[in-house]
């Protein structure tokens, strides 16, 4: 049985009650969004922690990208990565490896992190085949559905799949009109396979053995956007939109079979076409939680893409975006490193709590509010205690102390705040 299994049987699991505290709602509104397919509980029944839910009515979500690549194979640095991301908050880890013992890694992740694990399964199929000197074109369908259904036993508590790049729909991204074709290395992977072996994505042609696994396993679907825009130019493109009318059929047939969907989405979007974009994958994928990397609202931002990444990702959850993966500032240029991993996660964690503001989520102004009234009363440890980040603040304080513990050193004996409340003693 499936967390969406249970929800349309009228049950509310452990799970559910878990996520409903969490949120300060009634577990009765987290069923029926289970139910509705618009919250997903990603959490493998072969994995333990704290579960966390994503979707319609809840805090928006953070996840921090983690692993490693061919260039740079170092099982404690990702440890350590690993440590800097739960510290600064997220709520969600993916591992991305594709270089180095990918089990190994992928076993000290689950082991390891107190949140839930998200990976991509064809990223393991074609780093095995580079290391035994074999193209991608040699992948056959049931070796990938092997490695995804090896995954799933693991642990691994959402997958993403990249079942709408189709025939149809790369081909739109090889038109002249797409500056910068298709950037997701996923997407990429699956569209060399298929123009080579001249056959149909096996994701898509053979959905329903995806979906077996997945039930088996109560692992979430996250339906990659593998043609999505990899630059403000090509956003909202018609190879986006026929991958999403595609991801809208494919969202229908995993609630049909009990199994737990949400869509990732762009990747690259200017400011103002964020929120068309947020509803209109609401509106085609009935509501399905929305996942959605930034999005970067900009491509002139090397180094800075974690603010690029934040400002858009702001937009996004206040238009109804569920769960923002971050960007850090090594995003287009390298891996990150633990910094970058720190910077990525409170960005992206400041972005989610600026849209819960917009959005009425419970609990978001309410923190903002009393976060104000510590400043008023400068109480300066209840402000860190607010606050997104809490060290940071502390440290900049410390480095800076003025004898004065009423005032900082921006205005010392001229604080606004310290005349204001003289003022108010006197009435």
């Amino acid at each position: 049985m499936t967390q969406l299994s249970m929800a349309k049987s009228g049950k509310i699991t452990e799970d559910m009650a878990i996520v409903a505290s969490y949120e300060g709602l009634d577990p009765k509104i987290i069923r029926t969004g289970i139910e509705h397919g618009h919250i997903v509980i990603p959490k493998n029944t072969h994995h333990y922690f704290v579960p966390k839910g994503i979707g319609q009515g809840l805090k928006t979500k953070v996840n921090a990208n983690l692993g490693t690549s061919l260039e740079q194979i170092d099982l404690e640095l990702e440890k350590r990565k690993l440590d800097e991301a739960i510290l600064s908050g997220t709520d969600s880890i993916m591992d991305l490896s594709t270089g180095g013992d990918l089990i190994q890694i992928r076993k000290m992740f689950l082991e390891k992190s107190p949140v839930m694990v998200g990976a991509v399964p064809i990223y393991q199929v074609a780093s095995e085949l580079a290391s035994q000197g074999k193209p991608i074109f040699d992948m056959s369908s049931n070796s990938l559905f092997e490695i995804i259904e090896a995954q799933c036993a693991e642990g691994i508590d959402y997958i993403t799949v990249h079942c709408g790049v189709t025939q149809g729909s790369y081909a739109l991204a090889m038109s002249p009109d797409r500056i910068t074709g298709i950037v997701s290395r996923g997407g990429a992977l699956l569209a060399a396979w298929m123009q080579y072996n001249k056959k149909e994505n096996p994701l898509y042609e053979e959905f329903d053995r995806l979906l077996k696994i997945a039930f088996a396993y109560d692992v979430t679907l996250s339906l990659g956007d593998g043609l999505r825009p990899g630059c403000v130019s090509d956003a909202t493109d018609p190879a986006q939109i026929e991958e999403l009318l595609i991801l809208s059929e494919l969202t229908k047939r995993a609630r049909n079979a009990g199994v737990q969907v949400m869509i990732e989405g762009p990747g690259h979007v200017p400011l103002n076409q964020i929120e068309t974009n947020i509803r209109l994958q609401k509106r085609l994928c009935h509501g399905a939680p929305f996942y959605v990397l930034g999005p970067l609202t900009t491509d002139c931002a090397p180094g800075y893409d974690h603010i690029t990444a934040a400002i858009g990702g702001a937009v996004a959850a206040a238009a109804g975006a569920d769960f923002l993966c971050y960007v850090t500032p090594a995003e287009h240029l390298c891996l990150p490193n633990i910094e970058d991993v720190r910077l990525g996660v409170i960005s992206a964690k400041i972005a989610a709590h600026s849209g819960d503001i917009a959005k009425g989520i419970k609990g978001a102004i309410e923190r903002d509010i009393q976060m104000s009234v510590y400043r008023k009363h400068l109480d300066w440890e209840g402000m860190f205690r607010m606050s997104i980040d809490s060290e940071l603040p502390k440290k900049r304080r410390a480095d800076s102390f003025t004898c004065n513990k009423n005032s900082c050193t921006m205005c010392g004996d001229l604080c606004a705040v310290n005349l204001h409340n003289q003022m108010c003693a006197k009435h």
